[in-house]
C-alpha cells in the first residue's frame, strides 16, 4: 500500500520514527545476531582489563546470575530476553578473564636479584642477532624460597650457550629483574604479557652457561620435545642458508624471529610487509592450501579413488593434521593458534559440505579464543588479523553474487590478471581495515603497502611457502637443501622489494599515540559496518571517523622523565623530542614513537638549546620554559635552593626534603621510584601529570612498591 498523508493521523516525533526504523532494521537482520556474540564477549573482557583494581571473585558469578535471571523473566518479553542474553554473554567474557588471570597466577620477583645461581630446564632457545635467549622452566634460584620462585625465567646469553638445546638442564650465574613496566603511561605493558605467559623474571647471564644432569623426575615432556625439534630445524636451515635469508627462512619455518637483523625488520616494516615475517593467518593458510591441493591432485591421479571416494574430504582432513603440525613447529603462539583455529574451521566446513568462508566461522573462532585466551584481545595481532578477515568476508558478501555470475565466463588467459586483481583487492581491503589498529599500536602508517604487497605476496604464496612445505618433507631424507636454496632466492627477492619501497620518499608517516577511546570507537564502528548487511550498517562510519579524528586533537606530552631519573625528554618548538642522552635506549625509542616524532636537536650540556632556547642547562640541572610554565629538571640537590623559588614544576632525580613554595607540581626521586615514568602536559592554567603506576592500577601483574601521588608543594 502506498503511503499517504492523513491530516487526522497524529504525526510521530522524529525520535519515535527513528527508533521504529532502527527496530525494523534490527529485526530484519535476526540471522546476523549470533555474529555479535564475540563482540559482546570482548566487551566483558575489556571491562576486566580496564578496571583499576582486581575485581572480587564473586562479581562474575553475580553478574552471570543476573543475566540468567533477566533471560528467565524475558521469556515472553523479547526486549528483556535480549537484554538478558547480552548481560549473560558479557558476564561470560568477564568471568573468562577472571578465571584465566587466576589460572596463570605465578610468583613474580619484586626487585633486582643477582648475581644469583640459576638452574632449570630449558624449554625454548631463541637465536638472536648477537646472543641467544633462553626460557627456563622449573627454575631454582638462590635467595628465593620455592613459594617465591617464578614458574618461568627468561635470560639472554651472549655467545656462550651455543650448545644449549631445549630439554637441557642448565646452570649459570645471572642477574634477574622483574618484567619491565611500560616505558610511558599508556604504552604497551610487557609485564602484563609476561604474567599471562608465566614469566616471573627476565635478565641476563654473567658467567658461563653449563649443561648439567637433570634432577630425577624433572625431564621434559611433549612440548619440550617439540621445542627441541624446532631448534634442530633452525640449525639445519642455518647450515644451508646463512645471513639474512637463513634467518628469515628459519622464522618462516619455526617462528623464531630473533636472528633477523634490525635493518631487514625496518625495511619490511616500512614497506608494509612486516606481516610476512610473523606467522599468522597468511602463512597457515598458505601451508594449508599447498597441502590440500597437492594431496587432492595426488589422489585425483587414481580414477578409482576419484569416482568412489570423497578425496576432497580426505585432503581436508590430512590438511588439518598438517596445519596442526605447522602450528606446533611455529611455537603455538596465540596468533598462530588463532590462525590454525580459523583454518581448521574452514576445513571442517569442507568436511561437512558447508560454506567454507563465512562470517559465522570467524565469529566462532573469535569466541573460542576469547573464552580460552581472553588476554589476546589486548594484542595488536588479534585486533589486526580479525579486522582484516572480517573486512574481507564482508567485502566478499557484497560482491559474492557478481563473482558467481562471472565464474563461468572466465578464460585461461585472464587468470593471471584475476589473481593480481585479487591480491590488489585483498591488500587494499585488509590494509584499510588494519591501518587504524596499526596507527594505534605502532603510531605509524605506510604509504606504499599496496605496491609492495602486489610484488611480494605472489612470491610468498607461489614460491616461498610451497618450498617451506617441501623443505619439511625433505628434511627426514637429509635433502632439505634442494628446497632451502631456491627458497633463499625468493626471500632475497622479497627483501629487495622491501628495501626498494621503504627507500621511497614518504614511505612512512609517524603519528602521536591515540587514547583508548579511539580504539573503542574504531573497533565498534568497524564491526557495525561489517556485521550488518542492510543500509543502517553505514552508521558505523560515524564512530570510525570519530575515532580517527582524535589523532588531530591528541597532543604528546611536553615533558617525560623515566622511573630511574636517568632519561628525560622535552618538546622543542617544532614538536620534536630532545633527549637527555645520546643513546636513549629502548625506552627513549618508545617515547619517540608514541610522540610521532623524530629525535630533536641535542640536549645542551651548558647554555640554551640551539633550536628555540626553551631548554637551558648547567651542571646542576636544566630549566624548561613552555606555555607559561617553568619546569626545573634537577640533577643535584644544590639546585633546589633556587629552583624552588621560581619553577612552577619541579622534577627532581634526587629526594626533595625541603619545601618548594613556587612549585605547584613536585615529583622527586621517591615518586619516580614508586610510580615509574611521568608524563607532563603544560598549559597556561596548569599542569596535567600522568604516571605509569596510576595508569596500570592494582593488578596481579603490577609490582607495586607503594602508592602515593605526586606531591604538591605547600
Amino acid at each position: 500500500m502506498d503511503r499517504y498523508y492523513d491530516p487526522e493521523q497524529p504525526q510521530r516525533s522524529l525520535p519515535v520514527r527513528l527508533a521504529a526504523e532502527l527496530t525494523e532494521q534490527f529485526n530484519a537482520e535476526r540471522e546476523r545476531w549470533v555474529l555479535w556474540l564475540p563482540v559482546v564477549l570482548a566487551i566483558g573482557v575489556a571491562i576486566f582489563f580496564w578496571l583499576p583494581a582486581e575485581p572480587p571473585l564473586w562479581l562474575a558469578p553475580l553478574w552471570l546470575a543476573l543475566g540468567l535471571a533477566l533471560m528467565g523473566l524475558g521469556r515472553r518479553r523479547p526486549g528483556l530476553l535480549l537484554l538478558g542474553i547480552v548481560a549473560t554473554t558479557m558476564a561470560a567474557g568477564f568471568g573468562a578473564a577472571v578465571l584465566r588471570c587466576h589460572q596463570v597466577a605465578a610468583p613474580v620477583i619484586e626487585r633486582r636479584l643477582g648475581p644469583v645461581n640459576l638452574s632449570g630446564r630449558v624449554v625454548e632457545v631463541e637465536p638472536r642477532d648477537r646472543s641467544i635467549r633462553l626460557t627456563i622452566a622449573e627454575p631454582e634460584i638462590d635467595r628465593l624460597a620455592a613459594a617465591e620462585t617464578p614458574a618461568k625465567v627468561r635470560v639472554v646469553v651472549r655467545g656462550s650457550a651455543t650448545a644449549v638445546r631445549p630439554s637441557d638442564w642448565i646452570h649459570t650465574l645471572a642477574i634477574l629483574l622483574p618484567p619491565p613496566p611500560p616505558a610511558a603511561p599508556g604504552a604497551f605493558d610487557f609485564a602484563r604479557q609476561a604474567y599471562f605467559r608465566g614469566l616471573g623474571a627476565v635478565g641476563f647471564t654473567v658467567a658461563e652457561t653449563r649443561v648439567v644432569a637433570a634432577p630425577a623426575g624433572r625431564e621434559g615432556g611433549f612440548l619440550t620435545s617439540v621445542a627441541a625439534l624446532r631448534h634442530t630445524v633452525v640449525e639445519r636451515v642455518g647450515r644451508v642458508l646463512e645471513g639474512r635469508s637463513g634467518a628469515i627462512a628459519a622464522a618462516l619455518m619455526t617462528g623464531h624471529r630473533g636472528a633477523i637483523g634490525e635493518t631487514e625488520l625496518a625495511a619490511m616494516r616500512d614497506a608494509g610487509l612486516a606481516h610476512l615475517l610473523a606467522i599468522s593467518g597468511l602463512h597457515v593458510g598458505l601451508i594449508a592450501a599447498v597441502i590440500f591441493f597437492a594431496l587432492r591432485a595426488l589422489l585425483a591421479t587414481s580414477v578409482w579413488l576419484t569416482l568412489r571416494q570423497p578425496i576432497k574430504k580426505w585432503a581436508a582432513l590430512a590438511t588439518i593434521c598438517g596445519a596442526f603440525a605447522y602450528l606446533m613447529m611455529a611455537g603455538a603462539t596465540v596468533p598462530t593458534q588463532r590462525a590454525f583455529l580459523m583454518t581448521a574451521l574452514v576445513l571442517t566446513a569442507v568436511l561437512l559440505d558447508r560454506l567454507a568462508f563465512s562470517m559465522g566461522l570467524v565469529a566462532w573462532a573469535a569466541t573460542i579464543i576469547l573464552l580460552f585466551s581472553p588476554e589476546a584481545l589486548l594484542g595488536a595481532s588479534f585486533q589486526m588479523s580479525f579486522a582484516a578477515v572480517v573486512a574481507l568476508i564482508a567485502t566478499y558478501e557484497i560482491g559474492r553474487q557478481g563473482l558467481l555470475e562471472r565464474r563461468g565466463r572466465r578464460r585461461g588467459w585472464r587468470w593471471p590478471l584475476i589473481y593480481l586483481g585479487g591480491i590488489a583487492l585483498t591488500t587494499l581491503v585488509a590494509g584499510l581495515a588494519t591501518a587504524p589498529f596499526a596507527l594505534i599500536s605502532f603510531n605509524r602508517m605506510v604509504s606504499y603497502g599496496l605496491v609492495a604487497n602486489l610484488a611480494a605476496v605472489p612470491l610468498m604464496a607461489l614460491w616461498i611457502m610451497p618450498l617451506v612445505v617441501a623443505a619439511y618433507a625433505l628434511m627426514p631424507l637429509g635433502l632439505e637443501a634442494l628446497a632451502l636454496r631456491p627458497m633463499g632466492l625468493g626471500i632475497e627477492a622479497v627483501l629487495r622489494v622491501a628495501e626498494t619501497v621503504a627507500s621511497w620518499p614518504g614511505a612512512v608517516s609517524l603519528w602521536p599515540a591515540l587514547p583508548p577511546l579511539s580504539l573503542a570507537l574504531i573497533a565498534g564502528g568497524g564491526v557495525w559496518l561489517c556485521l550488518w548487511q542492510r543500509r543502517w550498517r553505514y552508521f558505523g562510519v560515524l564512530p570510525l571517523l570519530a575515532g580517527l579524528a582524535l589523532v588531530f586533537v591528541v597532543r604528546p606530552p611536553d615533558v617525560l622523565i623515566d622511573g630511574r631519573g636517568t632519561l628525560m625528554a622535552v618538546q622543542d618548538g617544532s614538536g620534536r623530542l630532545m633527549m637527555s642522552r645520546k643513546n636513549p635506549g629502548f625506552g627513549g625509542q618508545i617515547w619517540l614513537r608514541r610522540a610521532g616524532s623524530q629525535a630533536g636537536p641535542p640536549w645542551p650540556r651548558r647554555g640554551a638549546s640551539s633550536s628555540d632556547g626553551r631548554l637551558s642547562c648547567d651542571r646542576l640541572g636544566c630549566l624548561y620554559r613552555a606555555r607559561g610554565q617553568v619546569v626545573a629538571l634537577v640533577r643535584d640537590a644544590r639546585a633546589l635552593v633556587e629552583d624552588c623559588r621560581r619553577a612552577t614544576v619541579v622534577l627532581s632525580t634526587v629526594p626533595v626534603r625541603r619545601a618548594c613554595p613556587s612549585a605547584g607540581t613536585l615529583v622527586d626521586r621517591f615518586d619516580l621510584w614508586r610510580q615509574g615514568t611521568h608524563a607532563l602536559w603544560l598549559e597556561p592554567e596548569g599542569v596535567r601529570v600522568k604516571n605509569v603506576a596510576d595508569e596500570r592500577g592494582l593488578r596481579p601483574w603490577v609490582v607495586r612498591r607503594r602508592s602515593k601521588g605526586s606531591k604538591s608543594a605547600q
